[in-house]
Parts: C-alpha cells; structure tokens; sequence
C-alpha cells in the first residue's frame, strides 16, 4: 500500500461541487483582487477566531512582516523568535528590517521556551513572535506575562494551527495580533498561496489594510510606501467553501492522532506530549528517532511517504551566516533537527493507512538497534519515552 503524507487532491474531490461554484461565482463576477469574496472571508474567519478584524494578504510570510511593520518594527530593533521553527518566522523580522533573536524550545512541546525568554531581552527588543509549532499552541499566558512585564508586542505565527485551542480560545486571539498561513497544506489551504492577519486592534488593522495595497486606502492616494500583498477573489472564495469544513477535518486529524499516540511503541521512539490546556490540530504528526534518517529509508522502502520538519535550523542556515551562529549555539533545536520524523496524517487519510504507519514503524524498532549519535538522553520528557 502507498500512503502518501498529504492527499491535496482529496480535498478538491471531498469538495468538488462546493469549489466548483465558487469558483463560477468568482469568474462570472469579473471581479478578481479585493471585492466581495475577500470581504466576506475576512468577516468569517475574523468571527472563527474570535477576532475583530481579519485582513487577507499574500501569503503567511506577508502576514507575519505586515504586522512588524505596522508596529514600527524597524532597524535597530530585535524581535524574540523560536531557534526551533521554519525560516518564514525568522525572515518576516529581516524583512522589516529588525533583528531575529532566536531562543530555545522546551523540550516536551518543542515550542518556544517562556523560561528562557528574559535572558534575551534587551533594550532594542520590541517584540516576541510565538509560533504554535505543528498546531500546536504555544504557552501563550506564559509568553503574554513577559511581553507585558517588558512592554513587548506578542504576535502569534499561527501558519499551522488554524483551529487550535488554548485554554477554550482559538488560535489567532491570543496575542496583540496573528499571522496565518493558507498554503494549500495546511489545515485551512487555498489552491494558491495566501495568508492573513487577524487583530482587535483598530489603527494596526487599518494600517495592515493600507500596507497590502501599496500604502494607499484610497486608489492613487500612497500615504506611506507600502506593499503588494492581496489574498485575490478566487483564493478568498475557496477558504469561504472550505473554512466550513475545517472543524470537521481537524476532528479528523485528532482522531489519527490518538491512535498514533496510543498505538505507536516502536523502541527508542518519542511520541508527541500535549498539555491538558492545548487542543492541537495536528498539521504534523512529528515523532523522535535517534535512528531518525535510518527509520525515514526504512518507511519510504515500504512506500510510506515522510518529512522532515526542518532538518536545517535557521540558525545554521546560509541564509543567516552574518549573524554568526555555530553549530552548539542551539543545542536543543540542532538535536530536534537530527531526529524529528514527520508522519502521514491528513483529514483523508483512512484508519487502516494508519494502522499500516504504525505496524510498520513499530517493527523497525523491534529489529533495528539505534546506531550510533549524539543524543544525552537527557532530553525526553518523563513519561513520555515510549
């Protein structure tokens, strides 16, 4: 059996006759770049996350930088981001011309360390962007408490938890503004790139509005030099069809969850831990293997389709060269690099594809001693070791 890690085109199938007038609806209109669909998605979604503004852009990336610029985020300035994240968190602060600072992850969620946070403010720090890594909700009280102690804007990359819950909210309403993602894997995807910021904050959404459309809020008026950067009409109508769903396909991707996390028990295997506040949505499934590279050949012999999420740090990569990190400097996020192993899951995916996974990685482990590494052994979570 293959088992592909996304099935993309089963959400097309799924929601053929949904997308198919949407798609008639937008093309017969003869409107295609900031009209009605994208007015509407905003006001939807924005009432999703329980928000009052939502404010449709290009991409995830996009959203992210926006918002810094909105705040006045600029050279000089530094932003607290997670060492352990996609290099799109680190680049929306070069953007805007401000500074990544990178700090470690706690080693249960792998999400951004609350308790390391202080030792990297200073007094060019202006922000912290929490990313809920895998759909999973960062420590948001926590991170609120320090960005309110040292007067610091929190924004929240929300690209891969659209629909997760903190302590009964959503994602997207837990800081002083969110970006999101709608790449067409994601939990929410369009059939395109597209993103979005969500807010209660007045004056940043209007200025979030005038930064997408070329500074201007009003054709040919530029009052500041803004950007192209515009979640277009079909796109919108797409995420319109789809957001109905997305309650149902994330209940979908829990149900995986659980199975893996009850199922799974192959040796020297750490499996995911969530918190009792957090409801993931799962856009990963991401598992530790000392044995990791070695496991992915095993699964993809047995045509099982795997990722790794992020096998090059940001820190590492050539990207950031000028900012003169080494290898050590991250410890934590450099061992996840080396040992996390993405597995299929997806709101398509069928329960015996599951059972497949599981069987499958299970038995390597049982014949299959780990080769040798660099792991302590000290950075599993009690209980959590299967």
């Amino acid at each position: 059996m293959h088992i592909p890690f996304l099935d993309l085109k089963a959400t097309y199938r799924e929601l053929q006759s949904e997308c198919d007038v949407a798609y008639h609806r937008v093309m017969e209109s003869g409107w295609y770049i900031m009209g009605d669909e994208l007015r509407h998605f905003e006001d939807e979604f924005a009432r999703y996350c329980g928000v009052k503004h939502c404010i449709g852009v290009g991409n995830g990336l996009e959203a992210l930088h926006l918002v810094l610029r909105a705040w006045g985020i600029g050279t000089g300035d530094e932003v607290i981001v997670p060492a352990n994240t996609y290099i799109a968190t680190w680049l929306a602060v070069t953007y805007a011309g401000a500074r990544p600072v990178p700090v470690e992850p706690e080693p249960e969620t792998y999400n951004l360390d609350s308790g390391k946070i202080a030792a990297a403010i200073n007094q060019n720090t202006k922000a912290i962007i929490a990313v809920h890594l895998y759909g999973q909700p960062a420590d948001m009280d926590a991170i609120n408490s320090i960005a309110r102690q040292y007067h610091l804007k929190v924004l929240e990359d929300a690209a891969q938890a659209q629909g997760a819950v903190y302590k009964g909210r959503h994602t997207g309403n837990l800081g002083d503004a969110a970006g999101f993602s709608f790449y067409p894997g994601k939990n929410l995807g369009a059939f395109g790139d597209a993103g979005a910021v969500t807010t209660n904050d007045d004056v940043v959404a209007a200025k979030i509005r005038s930064l997408r459309n070329y500074g201007s809020k009003i054709k040919y008026s530029n009052e500041v030099q803004g950007f192209n950067s515009r979640l277009d009409e079909l796109q919108a109508a797409f995420l319109r069809v789809k957001l109905k769903h997305l309650d149902e396909w994330n209940r979908r991707r829990r149900s995986l969850a659980e199975i893996y996390l009850q199922k799974l028990n192959g040796e020297n295997l750490s499996v995911p831990y969530v918190p009792e506040w957090a409801e993931p949505v799962w856009h990963q499934f991401v598992i530790r293997s000392r044995s990791r590279d070695e496991l992915q050949r095993y699964l993809k012999d047995k045509e099982i389709e795997t990722l790794i999420h992020y096998p090059i740090p940001p820190h590492l990569s050539g990207a950031y060269h000028d900012l003169g990190f080494k290898a050590g400097n991250f410890p934590l996020t450099e061992l996840l690099a080396n040992e996390v192993l993405s597995l299929p899951i997806g709101p398509h995916q069928k329960i015996n594809m599951a059972s497949t996974v599981i069987q499958t990685v299970n038995n390597y482990g049982k014949v299959n001693e780990p080769l040798p590494g660099t792991y302590t052994g000290t950075l599993y979570p009690d209980g959590k070791n299967i």
